[in-house]
């Protein structure tokens, strides 16, 4: 798959998934860091609206996420259900 198949509306790809784990990563990257200035006596200076946005990006987008599977899964078993009721009728 090529990096502009990304952006087509059928793909395999939960581009939710994306945007969460890379937000994940960013917040993981600033805790590491802030760890590590820490360890050697100085102050990582973080802006905490800047980090509560990653926070918020991340918590939504896996959100988000998880209730189309939710809704999907029910359509999915809506679907077979009412075929299944065809099925019987005839």
């Amino acid at each position: 798959m090529a990096f502009g198949d990304i952006f087509k509306d059928s793909n395999d790809i939960n581009e939710k998934s994306i945007v969460g784990f890379a937000s994940f990563a960013v917040m993981t990257i600033f805790a590491i860091v802030d760890l590590v200035t820490g360890y050697f006596g100085r102050d990582l200076v973080i802006n905490e609206f800047i980090y509560d946005s990653f926070l918020i990006v991340t918590l939504g987008s896996f959100g988000i996420a998880e209730v189309g599977q939710m809704f999907n899964r029910r359509r999915e078993s809506t679907n077979s259900r009412s075929g299944a009721e065809k099925e019987e009728e005839v």
